[in-house]
């Protein structure tokens, strides 16, 4: 696996397009967000999906995805956003926060069947600069549970080896680990909040 070392106020050009590449061929990337390290794939790839899915032990038929989009725009192309909806998506986007969503038609069919999809745009360079050379969302699963946010970055890579095929270093991260604030927007005008993590929802 090989693992490089990014800068998000300079994000070095190279490093990014082997890791887009990377996701191009099918693979999975660990690299940074705004609230912890994350697994990702190409979300349009069906084959990657369904190794990352098998990989976390999650059921695409039953649980949520989530997928990591580089703007508002981008992210209307896979989810239904009403004009409440986007505005609250707009007050505290980009941020550490996963809005779900009804899905569109557009998404693969490994997400056929579902009615939803978490929407992330994160308030990471690094992951943004991802979903943006890759031209559509990495869908996207924590790395790490609550128990195993003491992990240093070597610690996490060693532990996802085996089946991950690039990885990411934030160099210079500041901010400790923490999960998102998971919102349930399906009624835009009752929003529920489902879990509280980093994000204060405005």
């Amino acid at each position: 696996m090989n693992q490089v070392r990014l800068y998000s106020t300079n994000i070095n050009g190279r490093y990014l397009a082997e890791a887009t590449e990377v996701l191009e061929k099918g693979g999975i990337i660990l690299y940074p967000t705004d609230s912890v390290y994350a697994l990702g794939c190409d979300a349009l790839n069906n084959a990657a999906v369904e190794r990352l899915c098998k990989l976390k032990g999650v059921d695409p038929r039953k649980q949520s995805l989530s997928i990591v989009c580089r703007d508002l725009s981008m992210a209307s192309r896979y989810a239904r956003i009403d004009n409440e909806a986007y505005r609250i998506l707009h007050r505290n986007l980009p941020g550490p926060f996963t809005f779900i969503l009804p899905a569109a038609t557009t998404l693969p069919k490994v997400f056929k069947g579902r009615k939803t999809v978490g929407i992330r745009i994160p308030a990471c360079s690094i992951a943004v600069e991802l979903a943006s050379s890759l031209g559509h969302p990495l869908l996207s699963a924590s790395a790490v549970t609550e128990e195993e946010f003491e992990m240093t970055f070597p610690e996490i890579a060693d532990s996802h080896a085996a089946f991950c095929d690039f990885a990411i270093e934030e160099a210079d991260a500041i901010i400790e680990p923490a999960f998102t604030t998971v919102v349930d927007l399906t009624d835009s005008a009752n929003p529920v909040i489902v879990r509280q993590g980093r994000g204060e929802l405005q």
